[in-house]
């Protein structure tokens, strides 16, 4: 066969009816290899979307679809509760012929399938306030909507994923590697990141201790992970849920907080580019408080801090693959991982410098 006959071979193992009239490849995705199907069924058009699973990145995808599975489903009945569109308000699975999540097959790997959410488009980058409390209130609803959620029957279906102080051993791991003899090239740039060990720990400490409650994360908040309205004027939805994992909600206010507010690519050469955007972030943190109500007052109280600890970790991690000689994220250049971990730290250091300023908003 073909490769379109094995695409609709594999189509047809799932809960759809009608005729498949249109098959193509979805590029938007970088992990995930994305198809989008169109069905005629009677006269009424409908559309699917179906990805396989990277199982490489994604090791245990039964896990993920059960995590997935489980919070859609709650999301869907508070949904119906309020009155709200079940349709497009929430990513729907559509299961297989023999009501599995996925299917499988040696030869072709896991494959689901959703209905596709149609009428909606994507933003790469936040060009405005407005675009900015928009994103910070779809993810302070996302939260809402599973606030009652407990967070720890889900699934870590990537282990430790925020854990910062696994991270500073895997740092400590790597200066013991020492690739080319790169810990004496930047050995500025280290001393600051160990300098701010405890201080970047705080946060993971006190999810492991108890102190902030176990709540479900979505953990990769960034903005095109939202569906908004063609006319950009209303969130429709929040997708891209492989990650969705028990944590603390800080991991995702974070990682918002990091992709919204810097004013640089994450491997921008000059640092003089990197800034934290302070008008993006008062919009964006006013937008999630406004819909996250649920917070207890210390969840509230480290929101600002979730930026820089997140932004923190992901310098630690660039900087970690740089002295074991660039081997977990793709390069482009010799010094392609450190001028990531520099950008981070640049950016941790914008906050630092306006920490007063982005405070204020809590009050």
């Amino acid at each position: 066969m073909n490769k379109d006959e094995i695409l609709r071979e594999i189509i047809s193992k799932f809960q759809i009816e009608g005729i498949c009239k249109d098959l193509k490849i979805n590029t938007e995705g970088h992990i995930n290899t994305t198809y989008i199907s169109t069905f005629d069924n009677n006269g009424v058009i409908e559309k699917y979307t179906h990805q396989k699973i990277n199982h490489n990145i994604f090791t245990k995808p039964y896990e993920v679809m059960i995590n997935i599975d489980a919070i859609t489903n709650h999301i869907k009945k508070k949904l119906a509760l309020e009155g709200k569109d079940t349709e497009n308000g929430c990513l729907q699975i559509v299961k297989t012929i023999d009501d599995e999540l996925l299917y499988y097959k040696e030869d072709l790997g896991y494959w689901r399938t959703y209905k596709y959410i149609d009428n909606v488009r994507t933003y790469l980058t936040i060009n405005s306030e407005e675009q900015a409390t928009l994103l910070g209130s779809a993810i302070g609803n996302f939260q809402l909507q599973l606030s009652d959620f407990d967070g720890s029957a889900l699934y870590e279906t990537i282990y430790h994923f925020h854990d910062m102080r696994m991270r500073y051993n895997q740092l400590d791991a790597a200066i013991k590697v020492n690739y080319n003899d790169r810990v004496n090239l930047v050995k500025e740039d280290l001393d600051f990141l160990l300098e701010n060990k405890e201080r970047g720990c705080q946060i993971w400490d006190s999810f492991e201790n108890g102190v902030v409650p176990n709540r479900v994360t979505h953990n990769d908040t960034k903005m095109n992970n939202v569906l908004f309205s063609l006319d950009g004027k209303e969130a429709k939805c929040v997708i891209d849920l492989d990650t969705v994992m028990p944590g603390t909600i800080l991991f995702d206010t974070g990682d918002m907080i990091r992709t919204a507010t810097a004013t640089a690519e994450e491997d921008e050469i000059d640092l003089t580019k990197m800034t934290c955007n302070e008008k993006l972030h008062k919009a964006l943190i006013a937008g999630y408080l406004a819909t996250a109500t649920f917070l207890t007052d210390l969840e509230r109280s480290m929101v600002v801090e979730s930026g820089r600890t997140i932004t923190q970790i992901m310098a630690v991690r660039f900087m970690t693959d740089y002295f074991n000689g660039d081997k977990y994220y793709h390069v482009e250049r010799e010094n392609h991982n450190i001028d990531r971990a520099r950008t981070q730290i640049k950016l941790m250091q914008d906050m630092d410098l306006k920490w007063e300023v982005l405070n204020k908003v809590l009050n």
